[in-house]
């Protein structure tokens, strides 16, 4: 496994050993032990969630507050996403700047997303599997978000917003400036 800095702090990709034969290929796609000697943290993983998302389907910026907040390791397990994160912890250097990423079945790559950080991703293949492991449980009491196209982020999603596909919760979701966070 090698881990990969982004220009956010603790937020990381994961690239993980593919051993290839004529039969295919092998990879551990989880090592609780391997990750946490990476990172030089304890991980309890505590829910998995998957979603299949269509071509043009956006999901997020998702974050949850307060005692509920999250660390994340996401993948695709089938098609390819736009992953994006964006640091909302006050005390980081990387506070209020975002990250992307492609990750896809072709590449394998994994993220690691610490928590007081916002999430999501557009699906840019139909069918698109993306599974993420989550250190605390969902609360609808604690989830907050930030519409995708708060001008203050200026997230450049590489994709027609009017083909972009939202949830109606997603379509109402706040601008950055007008949380508490």
């Amino acid at each position: 496994m090698k881990l990969i800095s982004t220009t956010l702090e603790d937020c990381f990709i994961i690239e993980p050993t593919i051993y290839k034969d004529k039969r295919g290929e092998f990879f551990e796609s989880f090592n609780k032990r391997d990750l946490e000697k990476a990172l030089g943290k304890s991980l309890s993983f505590v829910q998995d969630n998957h979603s299949i998302s269509h071509r043009g389907v956006l999901r997020g910026l998702h974050f949850q507050t307060g005692d509920k907040t999250q660390a994340k390791l996401v993948r695709v397990l089938k098609g390819e996403v736009l992953d994006v994160v964006v640091d909302l912890r006050k005390e980081s250097p990387s506070y209020r700047k975002s990250f992307k990423t492609i990750l896809s079945e072709k590449n394998n790559q994994m993220l690691f997303i610490p928590k007081g950080m916002a999430h999501g991703f557009l699906s840019l293949e139909d069918d698109t599997v993306f599974l993420y492991k989550c250190d605390e449980y969902y609360d609808k009491e604690s989830e907050s978000g930030i519409i995708f196209n708060d001008p203050d982020l200026n997230i450049n999603w590489g994709f027609p917003s009017d083909k972009i596909v939202l949830s109606e919760k997603d379509r109402k979701l706040p601008r950055l400036k007008d949380l508490k966070v």
